[in-house]
């Protein structure tokens, strides 16, 4: 869990410009769905 959480943070970015925000938080939401589908094709 302490692994998950330190990850969590630096991925973390706190930009000032909202649209690099947003871009930002969709490529790491876009990465976390691309590992949910291969670990749930491999099983």
């Amino acid at each position: 869990m302490n692994e998950l959480l330190r990850l969590a943070r630096a991925l973390r970015c706190e930009p000032t410009d909202p649209r690099q925000a947003f871009r930002h938080r969709l490529a790491v939401g876009l990465a976390v769905a691309a590992l949910i589908l291969i670990l749930s094709l491999l099983r």
